[in-house]
């Protein structure tokens, strides 16, 4: 009997592919911990969602810091997720030279209805361990919003993160790093 083990990428392997035309264009795919994953498609609520979020953010955040939408962030070698929107640091070249890293990272934002559970059970602990201080679940099945922050490790090297606060789609939140810009929720989550 003989045992396989799937075959692991690192970051440089991923875009080799991606150069050599592995992936088609309209593929969706990002890389976690070293498995190239299929994203799933977004519905309609998720699309309103992320336009409405992108267009307050964009109003407050102003020039003040940069805002990327679904675009690749690097955690680790093995690791380029692709969050919905990400908050960084703003940067000269913005972000030529390279993609994103937990050190240019302010806030990374997920929307998830049918991705529910991979956002809090999977991307969760990676955003945690790469010690990202602020990660935000839009949660369009319960339709609040989840803020998370302060990254630990426990005693198993289990990550995840000591604070969980919840917002409902009627009240305001402040952006963390901004504490002075008040995200109003009830103009992002979609109405109906």
């Amino acid at each position: 009997m003989s045992l396989t083990t799937a075959k692991r990428f690192t970051i440089d392997e991923y875009h080799r592919l991606a150069a050599l035309g592995f992936f088609a264009e309209n593929d969706r795919v990002e890389l976690i911990q070293g498995e190239i994953v299929q994203m799933v498609a977004k519905g309609t609520p998720h699309s309103v969602c992320n336009t409405r979020l992108y267009r307050e953010l964009f109003k407050l955040v102003a020039e003040m810091a940069t805002l990327r939408g679904q675009e690749p962030i690097i955690i680790s070698d093995d690791s380029e997720p692709e969050p919905d929107l990400v908050i960084v640091q703003n940067r000269p070249d913005d972000y030529l030279e390279n993609h994103p890293q937990p050190s240019d990272i302010l806030l990374v934002i997920e929307i998830s209805d049918s991705s529910l559970k991979y956002d809090q059970d999977i991307k969760l602990p990676l955003y945690a361990k790469a010690g990202i201080n602020n990660y935000w679940i839009f949660n369009l099945i319960d339709n609040y919003l989840e803020c998370y922050s302060e990254p630990y490790q426990d005693l198993k090297d289990k990550f995840g993160y000591r604070h969980k606060l919840i917002f409902l789609p009627n009240e305001t939140v402040n952006l963390p790093v901004f504490s002075n810009l008040v995200l109003d929720l009830s103009q992002v989550f979609p109405k109906g």
